[in-house]
């Protein structure tokens, strides 16, 4: 059985753990103000929270229910559109919740489809901890498309629920959303029902990565694997991996920074070691997809699906990162050790979707060394929209300098060929050369000889062959810039 709170009832459902949350949501629960869009994560009709525990602190995430499989739910706090408006919970309080009054104020719906997406993202942002700016909420809808409306509007209506959440002035959250009526009276008891039930799971059993023996799919966030296989899912044999906290720390030890497979690109961006080795970190991450789907996606899950595009892959491949491969048989064996396997991440690919690795094999670490004071480090991507697309090409760059010189480098690029290309003849070309104009062009021509892309609906072959040209210029151009400094 799956146990968790949904809006302020518990729930617990015996359907398959792969059974994704919406249709759950919808045609079990008969919540129908989730809406049914893209079922790809990319529309935000299907938005919902998500709160669990972390280190004794209630934490929510906006996520797209469409990809979220039930499992993951397991012991969490659900809460959908029906769970915002008071009206429809059977709460005291009538009438529409601040973030709805926002929006009707505004004019910022017509059709109404995607409304409770909008209002969902908005709401999450009221319980999250960044400033309250009508830039940041505006960019906690970045993954919801509206089709009618207009824009405008709904970063009107943006700016009144930030200057809702200015009167906070450091009160506990959860008491100050349900005493601005942001979310109905029960929701202040949530994280007490939730510690409960979390204690009842662990009586039930504590799972862990041992339980991966016979399992033949491990789910990180299933943000792509459930766009392209979500009836075979949905019955798998599935062992969910982002539903353990203790696998999605990034901690450091000596210089190197170790994360666990479950790690999320929103861990990423809360993560100061990450944010300390790279201060460009917050922009680089706006480029990649949306708030929902970056609270969901996982670092192994982006290794391993094996995108020739992967944002995470080509920024990690770029620093040379490792992959800690564990084989399910290491936990019954005397010695952990015996079943880990350490690979470059740049053996990892072989093919087009094809690994140096066995089926029953999972990742269960990525470390990399952290950049020092004389390093440089860059990443760009073009892609059709600014979010929520995948990219045309990307490229990432890795450089340690001393005295104006590149002692080494490194340099990866997505789109350009069958596997995401960690480009060996144009970085071995960079050791030694002076930062400068000079060695730009050169480098290009070396990577015009590494890399074998295809057109399709991204762009021709020859755009992409341009394109990556364009993209290595800039990363010198950032880097001219930083020496200047």
């Amino acid at each position: 059985m799956i146990h968790f709170i949904l809006n302020e009832k518990e729930i617990a459902t015996g359907l398959p753990p792969g059974t994704v949350l919406l249709d759950f949501i919808r045609y079990h629960r008969h919540l129908t103000g989730t809406k049914i869009g893209c079922r790809e994560g990319d529309c935000g009709a299907c938005t919902v929270l998500v709160g669990e525990i972390h280190d004794g602190e209630l934490h929510y995430q906006s996520t797209t229910s469409c990809l979220m499989p039930i499992g993951n739910a397991e012991g969490k706090h659900i809460i959908t559109v029906e769970g915002v408006n008071p009206a429809t919970t059977g709460q005291s309080m009538p009438g529409l919740s601040p973030v709805q009054q926002a929006m009707a104020d505004e004019g910022a719906t017509q059709c109404g489809f995607c409304t409770p997406g909008f209002v969902m993202s908005l709401t999450g942002f009221c319980l999250g901890n960044k400033e309250a700016t009508q830039q940041n909420a505006i960019a906690s809808i970045d993954g919801n498309i509206c089709r009618c409306t207009g824009y405008k509007s709904i970063e009107r209506a943006a700016g009144k629920v930030a200057a809702i959440i200015k009167e906070r002035k450091g009160e506990e959250i959860t008491s100050f959303v349900s005493r601005k009526k942001i979310l109905p009276e029960y929701f202040p008891g949530i994280k007490k029902r939730l510690q409960q039930l979390n204690d009842a799971e662990k009586a039930r059993h504590l799972p862990d990565l041992a339980s991966l023996a016979g399992r033949p799919h491990v789910v990180g966030g299933g943000t792509d694997l459930y766009v392209q296989k979500q009836d075979e899912m949905t019955h798998a044999s599935i062992r969910f991996i982002s539903d353990q906290p203790k696998l999605n720390r990034v901690i450091r030890e000596g210089n190197k920074c170790i994360m666990g497979p479950s790690a999320t690109v929103t861990d990423l961006q809360e993560s100061p070691i990450i944010n300390d080795a790279f201060p460009d970190f917050h922009r680089y991450a706006k480029l990649v997809s949306s708030t929902q789907i970056r609270n969901m996606a996982t670092i192994a899950g982006n290794f391993i699906n094996a995108s020739p595009i992967g944002d995470f892959t080509i920024f990690f491949l770029a620093l040379d990162a490792r992959v800690i491969l564990a084989h399910p048989d290491s936990y019954r064996a005397s010695s952990k050790e015996a079943g880990l396997r350490t690979l470059p991440l740049r053996k990892l690919y072989k093919d087009y979707k094809q690994l140096d690795k066995k089926p029953e094999e999972h990742i269960e670490q990525v470390w990399f060394e952290l950049p020092g004071k004389n390093s440089f480090f860059n990443f760009e991507k073009v892609s059709k929209r600014t979010h929520l697309d995948i990219a045309s090409v990307n490229t990432a760059i890795s450089m340690t300098i001393k005295d104006n010189i590149i002692e080494n480098a490194g340099i990866s690029a997505g789109g350009v060929g069958p596997i995401p290309m960690y480009l060996e003849k144009a970085s071995a070309f960079l050791a030694g050369k002076k930062i400068n104009e000079d060695p730009v062009q050169e480098v290009i021509e070396i990577v015009q000889t590494e890399i074998s892309p295809i057109s399709d609906a991204r762009g021709t072959k020859e755009y992409k062959r341009l394109l990556l040209g364009q993209l290595i210029k800039a990363h010198f151009i950032s880097l001219i810039r930083r020496a200047g400094k």
